[in-house]
Formats: structure tokens, C-alpha cells, sequence
């Protein structure tokens, strides 16, 4: 099985994105056969694989490879005599926070008929949303913390107490977040936060939380789980810490959690992955708190996929491109039309 990497893309987590193609690289190897990379101007680039460092980005040396265009069923390049298609494979969308995760692409890649790894449209707009991702995992029967939204025109905190957490309802990294310790720190922190998004997030912050990540999909023959991994004990996991150690492509270890509690942690994302993130091999952040299980976030496009919590990362990622969803195919008519026609020439 051969992979495509689509990765970039017109969000501020653009260079995280091209972090965990580089990332990738190193782990499938060459497994996979394309680089495409989406710019900011959104103008797709076939990237050579040697070409996969970070400098030939931030350089603007992309610039100069071969641009790619949308094409029913592939990506295509101009040539002297029209367009060619590069060979078509199962395309990875590796693409960070907006345009990524929030169905843009989704939805392209759907037009265009291309086989993709990846949340689907609903999928996305839910859970790019942080707001709408409690929503969601309420209706679920998933617990989430209490919650309150900020708007640039409503920033009264009304029922929660300090210390806080501040989080862009729509960013899926540590950016912009911060925690607030009293009245002080409150405007700086929702000005930082108002940079990123018009909407706020804001939740009771508690030090000391038990927090697990969990990866996963789901295949034919049911849910594949990663390892669930405890993070990193620091107050707040920062944009350093959680995306450019390239070393979290080697696996990491196993928290030392009960079998009970390992149970109740894939229970609640089976319930969050089922008939709805098909196609995507997702992570789902928990707390647990007196030994209830709450959901954090959902990351519909973990950063490096989450390589490094599974043992066979090559494995699952191909029997999940074996067991992508397909659509129902709609046969147009023109019956009703035809009908319409004859009854008004009579």
C-alpha cells in the first residue's frame, strides 16, 4: 500500500503541519509515493522527497517544484500537451488546524472524488469547534467540563472561578491558550486569545489532573487502539513541547493505569468514533478526575498522526485505507423534468 502526504495549508498551524510530514516520512518510509504540499496562497507543489526539510519551506523554495491542480479522481500537472495525472494513491490529509480539520479539504477531496485518510466533512466541522465538541460528546453520554463562551462583544465570566484556562474555540494547538490565576491576567489572556479566534472557550483550570491520550480508528473487524499514553506532567503542555520533538516519532510508553480504567477510556472513545470519524485515525484527549472519565478535545489530525503511540503504525494506517467509508452512489434522472415538459405541451 502506497500513500500520498497532503500537508500546509492556510492556518496557524501551518508549520506544524510540515513538522509531521517530516515526521511521517521518517516512519513509512517509502510507503509513501507523493509530497503535496498546499501553500497559503492555496497552490498545491509536488514536493520531492529530498526535498522534505523544513528550511525548503520557510525558504520559499517550494515555489519552484512542479504545482499540482485538482482533477477528477487525481492531482494533475500541465505538461506541453494538456494535463497528466500523477498516479493516484490513498492520499493521508495531514493538514493542521483550518482548511485541515475544518472540512475545507474534506469537502475537496470528496468533490473530487480521492481516496483519503481523514475526518470527513460533519466530522470536522464538529470537532474544529471546540464549543460544538462538547455538545457533541454530551449528546454522546461523554462527560466534558463545565464550559463558558467569550465573544469580543460578551466577555463576562459568569459562573466559573479562577484559576482558568482561556483556549481559541476554533485552533487545535496549545496556541493562544493560557491559564489565569485572578482578575490581573484575565484581559491580557483574552486578548492573546482573541488574536487566534472570535470565540473563547473558557473552563475551570485544576492542577494536578490525571490526563490520558488515546489513538485510534476504526477497521473492519472493530476498534484498533493505541497505547494510551500520560503526557507530559508540566502545568501546560506549550507549542514547543507537544510538536517539534522529533524523538515522539519513536513509540513512547504505556501509562500505568488500571485495566478498569483503560476499559472506561476506550469506551468513551468508541462512543465519540462511532458513526462519525470513519476514515480518520483520530486522538482523543481525556481528564479523569475522581475516577469519571472527561473528554478534553478531539484531534481529528493528531500531529503525526499519532505515530508514535502505536507498534505498528504502518500496519494500522493500511488497514485503515482498506476500510474507508464509501459514498452512496445517486443516480440522476431526469424523469421529473421530462414529465414536467410533456404535461405543459399538452
Amino acid at each position: 500500500m502506497k500513500f500520498d502526504i497532503l500537508f500546509g495549508g492556510l492556518s496557524f498551524e501551518h508549520e506544524i503541519s510540515i513538522v509531521s510530514a517530516i515526521a511521517l516520512k521518517k516512519v513509512l518510509g517509502d510507503r509513501i509515493c507523493h509530497f503535496i504540499f498546499l501553500d497559503s496562497a492555496h497552490r498545491f507543489y509536488l514536493i520531492p522527497a529530498d526535498s522534505m526539510k523544513s528550511t525548503f519551506f520557510s525558504a520559499g523554495d517550494y515555489k519552484k517544484c512542479v504545482e499540482l491542480f485538482t482533477h477528477r479522481g487525481a492531482f494533475v500537472k500541465k505538461t506541453l500537451f494538456g494535463f497528466k495525472a500523477i498516479v493516484p494513491n490513498t492520499i493521508i490529509n495531514l493538514i493542521h488546524g483550518a482548511d485541515g480539520e475544518d472540512g475545507t479539504i474534506s469537502a475537496l477531496l470528496d468533490f473530487y472524488g480521492l481516496h483519503f485518510i481523514g475526518p470527513r466533512i460533519e466530522s470536522s466541522v464538529m470537532s474544529f469547534n471546540k464549543a460544538l465538541t462538547k455538545l457533541y460528546a454530551q449528546s454522546r453520554g461523554v462527560n466534558v467540563l463545565p464550559y463558558e463562551l467569550l465573544t469580543r462583544e460578551h466577555r463576562e465570566i459568569k459562573h466559573l472561578s479562577y484559576p482558568l484556562i482561556l483556549k481559541p474555540a476554533r485552533l487545535g494547538s496549545s496556541i493562544g491558550v493560557s491559564v489565569v490565576n485572578d482578575s490581573a491576567q484575565l484581559d491580557y489572556a483574552m486578548d492573546l486569545a482573541f488574536e487566534y479566534d472570535d470565540c473563547i472557550v473558557v473552563e475551570g483550570f485544576r492542577s494536578g489532573v490525571k490526563e490520558y491520550n488515546l489513538a485510534g480508528c476504526k477497521l473492519a473487524g472493530g476498534f484498533e487502539y493505541s497505547i494510551i499514553e500520560e503526557p507530559s506532567k508540566k502545568e501546560l503542555l506549550d507549542f514547543e513541547h507537544k510538536y517539534l520533538d522529533f524523538s515522539r516519532t519513536a513509540q513512547v510508553l504505556k501509562a500505568d493505569i488500571s485495566s478498569e480504567l483503560e476499559a472506561k477510556l476506550q469506551a468513551c472513545f468508541a462512543r465519540l468514533y462511532e458513526n462519525a470519524f470513519e476514515g480518520a485515525l483520530i486522538r482523543c484527549d481525556f481528564f479523569v478526575i475522581d475516577d469519571e472519565v472527561y473528554l478534553n478535545e478531539i484531534n481529528p489530525i493528531p500531529g503525526s498522526m499519532a505515530n508514535y503511540l502505536f507498534a505498528d503504525f504502518a500496519g494500522v494506517i493500511t488497514d485503515l485505507a482498506h476500510n474507508l467509508p464509501k459514498k452512496h452512489s445517486i443516480k440522476v434522472s431526469y424523469k421529473y423534468i421530462e414529465q414536467i415538459h410533456h404535461a405543459k405541451g399538452k
